[in-house]
């Protein structure tokens, strides 16, 4: 076997190295010495890569985690994540319409309730990236910070030995004193640098607000997903319709839909009442709406009471959550007298509007009849400027009430309301009954098979109906509007607008907050005034620079006049000798430890110079 020459032989850069290598050929045809190794002897296997271990690819998956593509990565896929909210109902604010899918896409429709579509903000699968994103951003901005405070502690770094590879430096000659001059010098860079003074002369830099604002944006980011994880935690929500002249108590019994955070607790509810007064609107003659007032008397949890209004925008504060204004509508208050003449029914029923005009449905279910007697279920739709074509047919021409109808057909039978089953409020079930039909021609009941019609009831404000087959009277009493209220509560409201703002300031200052490291030496003259020498560097495209060098060199005293500059010194401001930006930043020093220095430092010149370095993660 030939053996090669080891790295401490030879070297392959050196001719005379290789002098010998031809008789290595003829080792091959000797025998084999005590120090040579045979054909059987086993040879050097390659190198082993050691192997990761459970410790080193948690180690790995945790780097990757934080890293800033997985960072912008998970960002972009919570977006993703969040648009079905967008294209399908969604259970907590519209049950309704959800229900309306499943009808409507009953083969689709079960499979988007299995993976969390119609409930998008509370699936496992966006809790899961929404979790990722938030561990991936503390991962990053915790060792960030403590390089950066390290760095805040630190001093500027020293004076560099030379001046001449800098994209902007100058000199200068005063005639005060260099004690002088060095007073006026760190006069000038008070409160925008921070500086030092060394044997070397003056240090300063600026612009660690930049790296303080790129961590307090991404640490309001932060607070904003700590923020809304707390207000599906602890906030609530529901819904009530409260009528003229009604009163509505802070208690889960009285909403029509109450939905919890997971650890709100209902008993901690605030006992705040509020009483609807009036509600006014206001429309246009072609029916745009103009105004939505509700006025209400509240009363505090205690027991101040005072007038208050609610508009659409501008919801009402009380007992710390915040009553919305979602919708109005009119309640026709009725009186429905059984058969035997008592009172079965009596009250203010509301009536949703279904268009601009407020066109109405509304259901009257009256259980409570005499007993012997068929319960009675009256739907229809209230009109609240009517107009009745010649055929009977009837719509709204305007959402005021300035010609009322109450336009209402008859069921009779069981309501199905004993059976235990909850039931729609504006939804007549009707299983259980007939409609009533008009009279035959003999005074018998009619029916469909009869050819009678339908019995439909028209009711102006004050009006009475007697109903056929003795069934009993209806009433219309009065006509009071109802409001739609949404009442909601979420602690993180106010944090959520702080964190807002803040990473909204963070981010302008990390965007327009310029770094920069400035030096000054001094040198005493023999005639008593100080020659001055100053550099400046930036880390980024910074037009000002060379004005702020200028700016800090012409406050260090007055110039002598008769001192012209050294030619190619002082180049104009805002321009820079073609130089090597990474040799000037070699003669600036070591870097301190801040994230900031790392990457080239761009020139300082009029023309297209080198991009500035992006801000890390």
């Amino acid at each position: 076997m030939v053996r090669l020459r080891s790295n401490e032989d030879s070297d392959p850069t050196n001719l005379s190295s290789k002098a010998g290598l031809g008789d290595e050929v003829a080792l091959a045809d000797r025998a084999p010495t005590a120090d040579a190794p045979t054909a059987d002897a086993p040879t050097a296997s390659a190198p082993r890569q050691p192997a990761l271990g459970l410790t080193g690819w948690l180690r790995w998956m945790w780097r990757q985690l934080t890293s800033m593509r997985v960072a912008l990565m998970l960002l972009l896929l919570l977006a993703v994540t969040a648009l079905p909210g967008s294209f399908f109902p969604q259970t907590p604010q519209d049950p309704t319409a959800v229900s309306q899918y499943h009808l409507d896409h009953p083969t689709l429709a079960p499979w988007l309730e299995r993976l969390g579509f119609f409930d998008v903000y509370a699936s496992p699968w966006f809790a899961a990236v929404y979790l990722l994103l938030f561990t991936s951003l503390i991962g990053c901005i915790l060792p960030r910070i403590a390089v950066h405070w390290r760095a805040l502690r630190a001093q500027p770094p020293r004076v560099p030995r030379s001046f001449a590879r800098f994209p902007a430096r100058g000199d200068r000659v005063v005639v005060e004193s260099p004690d002088v001059a060095r007073d006026n010098v760190l006069r000038a860079l008070k409160g925008r640098y921070r500086t030092a003074v060394t044997a070397d002369g003056i240090t300063a830099e600026r612009g660690y607000l930049r790296e303080t604002g790129n961590l307090v944006f991404h640490l309001s980011l932060v607070g904003l997903l700590v923020s809304l994880a707390a207000g599906q935690l602890f906030s609530y929500r529901g819904q009530a319709v409260v009528i003229e002249g009604q009163s509505f108590a802070n208690s889960v019994v009285a909403y029509d839909s109450f939905d919890p955070g997971t650890l709100f607790d209902p008993d901690s509810l605030e006992p705040f009442t509020f009483t609807l007064e009036e509600f006014t609107s206001a429309f246009t003659v072609d029916a745009q709406a103009r105004d939505f007032t509700a006025h209400v008397s509240v009363t505090e949890p205690d027991g101040v009471t005072r007038a208050d209004t609610i508009k659409v925008n501008h919801p009402l504060d009380a007992g710390g959550a915040n009553v919305y204004l979602s919708g109005n509508g009119f309640a026709p208050k009725v009186t429905v007298r059984d058969g035997a003449g008592e009172v079965a029914f009596s009250g203010p029923v509301p009536f949703l509007p279904e268009d601009g005009v407020y066109t109405s449905r509304g259901v009257i279910k009256v259980p409570d009849v005499t007993g012997g007697q068929d319960q009675l279920g009256l739907t229809g739709a209230f009109l609240p400027t009517a107009f009745v074509n010649d055929d009977g047919t009837a719509f709204s021409m305007h959402p005021q009430p300035n010609a009322p109808l109450l336009v209402l057909t008859l069921w009779a039978g069981d309501l199905g309301l004993d059976d235990g089953v909850p039931q729609n409020v504006y939804v007549l079930k009707t299983d259980g009954m007939r409609q009533v039909y008009e009279p035959a021609a003999d005074g018998a009941p009619g029916s469909a098979v009869g050819g009678q019609e339908p019995v439909t009831l028209y009711f102006e404000p004050g009006d009475t109906v007697e109903l056929p087959e003795g069934l009993g009277s209806v009433t219309f009493d009065a006509l009071p509007r109802f409001a739609a209220l949404d009442l909601r509560y979420d602690p993180s409201l106010p944090w959520l607008l702080t964190f807002a703002v803040t990473s909204m300031l963070g981010l302008f200052a990390s965007l327009f907050v310029p770094r920069r490291r400035l030096w000054v030496r001094l040198a005493a003259r023999s005639d008593g005034g100080t020659s001055l020498e100053g550099a400046a560097l930036a880390r980024g495209d910074d037009p000002g620079l060379g004005r702020d060098l200028d700016l800090v060199l012409s406050a260090a005293g007055t110039q002598e006049h008769n001192e012209v500059a050294a030619p190619g010194r002082v180049p104009p401001p805002g321009v820079a000798a073609p130089v090597d930006a990474h040799s000037a930043a070699d003669d600036a020093g070591p870097d301190d430890a801040s994230p900031d220095d790392a990457g080239p430092v761009a020139r300082v010149e009029t023309t297209a110079g080198t991009p500035p370095a992006k801000e890390g993660h």
